[in-house]
């Protein structure tokens, strides 16, 4: 961002957001790509395109956060805002109560709540893909392993791990060796 004689000259990048002073402002999804001008007053944030204001936002003085207006998105991007973490939650437990966990922990781990919607329409879209047992199984997989992030679960799914059955702590043995010191040794 470099400074003009009237404000800052920004870059609309693709998901709707020009950043000023590492806080992201919606601006129309028309303009993505192009350079804007930001006008940045003690309380307000204006975004100029060629002399005519796009948008203006109540200036925030916190670094990375996000702040949207919701005409300035793309409808099918709109709708994704009116879904609740309740609206996911169920989605999840469609498939299964692993998948309704592992959108629960994604959507916590995430310290913006439009990072973890992504994620959950990430994993929940691997349904589609690979069907609603196969998600399950790599969603319980991923929990046990704790690694539920949306590409660890792709990876389990494309490497076929979630049909591999897992061993339980009865199936190994440990053989009779000299060098095993057994469980007296430890006392």
């Amino acid at each position: 961002m470099m400074a003009s004689r009237s404000g800052l000259t920004v870059k609309a990048h693709i998901d709707c957001h020009v950043e000023v002073e590492r806080y992201r402002y919606s601006m129309p999804h028309s303009l993505a790509g192009q350079v804007l001008e930001a006008r940045v007053t003690t309380a307000v944030v204006e975004i100029m395109h060629r002399g005519q204001r796009v948008a203006s936002h109540a200036r925030n003085s916190r670094q990375d956060g996000f702040t949207i207006t919701a005409a300035h998105m793309l409808a099918a991007h709109r709708v994704h805002m009116e879904w609740t973490p309740q609206h996911l939650i169920h989605w999840g437990r469609s498939i299964g109560p692993a998948a309704a966990e592992a959108v629960t922990r994604l959507r916590a781990e995430n310290r913006h709540p439009e990072h973890g919607y992504r994620a959950c329409l990430g994993l929940l879209s691997l349904a589609r893909r690979y069907g609603k047992p196969r998600l399950e199984a790599a969603s319980t997989l991923a929990l046990q392993i704790g690694a539920c992030q949306y590409r660890h679960v792709r990876d389990i799914l494309t490497n076929s791990r979630d049909q591999n059955t897992p061993a339980t702590a009865g199936d190994w043995i440990s053989p009779e060796h000299v060098h095993v010191r057994g469980p007296d040794y430890y006392q």
